[in-house]
C-alpha cells in the first residue's frame, strides 16, 4: 500500500478493522454513516449546555475550564446524571424510572455499536468518544462504557428514594457516580494517570456526599397535589423522602417523618448533617494533603483502594514512572469539582448546618479562576 495514498475513510476503515474489542469495534464512524450530521451535534450540544446552565450550574461554570477536546463528553454525561438524578422525581411510580434506566442501558450499548439514538445526550456522547478513538485509539474508550454502565446501574438502585444504609454506603454511592463521573471525564481527555484516579475519587466522594446534603429542603419538603378537572386532588406528584444515612440518623436521633413535618426544627438534624459533612471535608482534606505530597516528589501518602482494579491499571504506565506534575497540570480542570464542594460545605457551616438555611454562592465563578490559576484545591 502506498501511503501517500492512505485516506482519512481508509485510516478509519483499518483502524476499525484492527479493533480487538466487540464492544467498541463500530467507534470509528463518520457522521454519514450514521446518519449524525454536524447540525445534530450542534443542536445535541446546544441542548446539553442549557440543561446544565439552568439545572447543574456548578458543571455549566466548570466545563469551561475543561479541555475543548473533552467539553463534549463533559457536557453529556453530566447531562445524563442530571436526568438519572431527577428519575425518582420527574416519573409517577418507580416502575417507570427502572424502564428509564433500561433505555439508558440499551442506549450505551447502541452508542458504542455506532448507532446512537436521535437523541441529544446520546448523539453528543457518541460524537465525543467516536472523537476520543480518532485521536487516541480505539482502546482508549474500552473503559468508558464500563463506567456508564456503573453510574446508571448505581442510579437505578436508588429510584425508590431510600436512605442510605450507613455513611459508608453513601460513600459507596458517591464513588460509583461522582467520581465514576470524573474518571470519565479524565479519560476523554485522554489522560491516564492513578494519582488523578485517586484524586478524583476522594473528590468524587466528597462531592456526591454533599449533592445528598444538597438535597434535603427539596426532596424532604411537602409534595405538591395532583388537581383534577374539577379541581378535586386526584393524588399528589410524589412522597417526601430523607437519604440521610440510617446509622447517621439512629445516633443523632432524627426521625423522617419529624423532618417531613417540622423541617429544619426537626430534632437531631443539624447534629446528622454535622456528621455527614464531615466526611465530605475529610475526603477533601485527605485530597489537598494528597496533592502536597505529590507535588513535592513524594508518594500519595496512602493507598488507593481502587488501584487493583481493571479499569485503573494503565498498560502503558509503570507504577511511579508518569510525570507526575505534568499530569497534574494538565488534568487540573477536573480537580475543580473540589472547589465546588468546599463553597457548599463553607456556606453550610455559616448556616450552622441547616440545609434549608444555605444561601446561593455568588463568589463561585471568582473562586473557580483562582483555583485554576493558582493551581489549588
Amino acid at each position: 500500500m502506498n501511503p501517500a495514498r492512505v485516506t482519512t475513510s481508509g485510516l478509519k476503515q483499518v483502524a476499525t478493522q484492527a479493533c480487538l474489542i466487540p464492544q467498541c469495534r463500530h467507534l470509528v464512524t463518520t457522521s454519514t454513516a450514521t446518519g449524525i450530521g454536524a447540525v445534530d451535534v450542534t443542536k445535541a450540544r446546544q441542548y446539553c449546555q442549557n440543561q446544565l446552565r439552568h439545572g447543574d450550574y456548578e458543571a455549566y461554570l466548570i466545563r469551561q475550564f475543561v479541555p475543548r477536546s473533552a467539553q463534549d463528553a463533559y457536557d453529556a454525561l453530566r447531562t445524563l446524571n442530571l436526568e438519572l438524578a431527577r428519575l425518582p422525581e420527574t416519573v409517577s411510580n418507580a416502575t417507570i424510572g427502572h424502564f428509564r434506566i433500561q433505555f439508558w442501558r440499551d442506549t450505551v450499548n447502541q452508542i458504542f455499536s455506532g448507532n446512537p439514538p436521535r437523541e441529544p445526550i446520546s448523539i453528543l456522547l457518541h460524537n465525543a468518544i467516536t472523537g476520543l478513538a480518532e485521536r487516541a485509539g480505539v482502546n482508549s474508550v474500552s473503559p468508558l462504557k464500563f463506567w456508564l454502565l456503573r453510574l446508571i446501574n448505581t442510579r437505578g438502585k436508588h429510584m425508590e428514594n431510600r436512605p442510605f444504609t450507613s455513611l459508608a454506603a453513601l460513600e459507596d454511592h458517591a464513588e460509583n457516580t461522582y467520581a465514576t463521573l470524573m474518571y470519565m471525564t479524565l479519560a476523554a481527555m485522554p489522560l491516564q494517570s492513578v494519582h488523578m484516579d485517586h484524586l478524583a475519587s476522594h473528590i468524587g466522594k466528597a462531592y456526591g456526599i454533599a449533592a445528598t446534603l444538597r438535597g434535603i429542603p427539596v426532596l424532604a419538603a411537602p409534595s405538591q397535589p395532583i388537581h383534577g378537572p374539577s379541581g378535586s386532588s386526584v393524588g399528589t406528584t410524589r412522597s417526601p423522602a430523607l437519604l440521610l444515612p440510617l446509622d447517621v440518623m439512629v445516633a443523632a436521633g432524627v426521625k423522617e417523618e419529624d423532618v417531613f413535618r417540622r423541617g429544619p426544627n426537626a430534632e437531631g438534624l443539624q447534629d446528622a448533617v454535622f456528621q455527614v459533612a464531615t466526611r465530605a471535608n475529610d475526603h477533601l482534606i485527605t485530597a489537598r494533603e494528597m496533592l502536597r505530597n505529590l507535588r513535592s516528589g513524594n508518594g500519595p501518602g496512602h493507598d488507593y483502594e481502587h488501584q487493583t482494579e481493571p479499569e485503573h491499571a494503565y498498560s502503558n504506565l509503570a507504577h511511579g514512572e508518569e510525570d507526575t506534575p505534568a499530569v497534574i497540570q494538565r488534568g487540573f480542570s477536573v480537580l475543580l469539582e473540589a472547589i465546588a464542594v468546599g463553597d457548599y460545605l463553607q456556606r453550610l457551616e455559616k448556616a450552622n448546618f441547616d440545609p434549608f438555611q444555605v444561601k446561593t454562592s455568588w463568589k463561585l465563578p471568582w473562586s473557580l479562576w483562582r483555583s485554576l490559576k493558582r493551581s489549588e484545591i
